[in-house]
């Protein structure tokens, strides 16, 4: 499926992949970058940011040695991330620590924080935290970006970004989470360990099985939903 939208124009809104689970957020006139991670490279260099924002710990969404790098680059950006992350990643002062049912204000846009804690890799490791983020703005549509957390979902979604694979993942659980998140629209993130026929073959899955229709924005080109 082509990155042509099927919810019509609704506004001045951007989403741009790039790559895994990093996504650039432009909307209500800021730009929020959420999960910098080492399985891309799209993200590094990108200047007037307005927010970096962080689901969690792992290397995969929050890399340990080239994030420090962007947000020095970007010393105007609010920085906010699971509560857990500064103690792998060397992050500045000015940094936010979240947890679940906060609130960031970025003018019109609100950013919600839900979920908790990361999906279950091995009953064996311990669970670590992970904050889904909600973003909402008026007139614009909402967007999910539950980061590796698939148990937690919010009301009146229009997009969701939804996680296609990790070792902690199963079709079935993605598809349930598609089901449960109910947007109309979505791609999928966090695919990554994912060749073409892999992805293709969760695309079909969660088309047959959900309501969300999925884009591909693999071509980390901004999508305007």
């Amino acid at each position: 499926m082509g990155n042509d939208g099927g919810l019509g124009q609704t506004g001045n809104m951007q989403i741009t992949h790039l790559g895994h689970s990093c996504v650039l957020l432009e909307t209500a006139g800021q730009r929020i970058l959420v999960d910098p991670g080492d399985f891309s490279t799209a993200w590094r260099g990108l200047t007037d940011l307005d927010a970096v924002l962080v689901t969690h710990q792992h290397p995969d969404h929050a890399d340990p040695t080239e994030l420090p790098k962007l947000l020095a680059a970007n010393p105007q950006a609010i920085v906010a991330v699971e509560q857990t992350v500064p103690e792998i990643v060397a992050l500045p002062d000015r940094t936010r620590r979240l947890g679940p049912g906060e609130t960031i204000d970025l003018g019109a846009l609100q950013v919600a924080t839900i979920g908790g804690q990361h999906a279950v890799i091995h009953r064996d490791y311990p669970r670590i935290g992970n904050v889904g983020f909600v973003f909402r703005s008026q007139g614009e549509p909402s967007v999910l970006h539950p980061g590796d957390c698939l148990d937690a979902v919010a009301e009146g979604i229009d997009i969701a970004l939804i996680p296609a694979f990790g070792p902690w993942a199963a079709t079935k659980e993605t598809v349930e989470f598609a089901r449960a998140v109910g947007a109309p629209q979505g791609f999928l993130i966090h695919e990554g360990l994912l060749n073409d026929r892999g992805h293709a073959l969760i695309v079909k899955h969660v088309t047959a099985l959900s309501s969300t229709t999925l884009v591909d924005v693999r071509d980390t080109r901004p999508w305007q939903p």
